[in-house]
């Protein structure tokens, strides 16, 4: 139980932040993300370095995800 409550504070913290963020920030943004449909990857982005570096995250989650559920097995 105590590892949702503090699963639960991280996201509130998360969204908070990124609200803050958003008031305090001036200037042109850049967006990407990162969308993961079981192991698969799909970065998207404005930016080149954005999208690659959201590629590069997307693999790290994929053989992170092949190596706990070899594990597991």
């Amino acid at each position: 139980m105590n590892l949702i409550k503090f699963g639960t504070v991280l996201v509130i913290i998360g969204f908070a932040a990124v609200f803050i963020g958003t008031i305090f920030s001036t200037g042109k943004a850049n967006i990407g993300g990162l969308i993961m449909i079981g192991p698969i990857p799909i970065a998207f982005g404005t930016s080149p370095e954005l999208t690659i570096t959201a590629m590069i995250l997307g693999i790290l989650l994929m053989l992170l995800f092949f190596v706990i559920g070899r594990r597991n097995a």
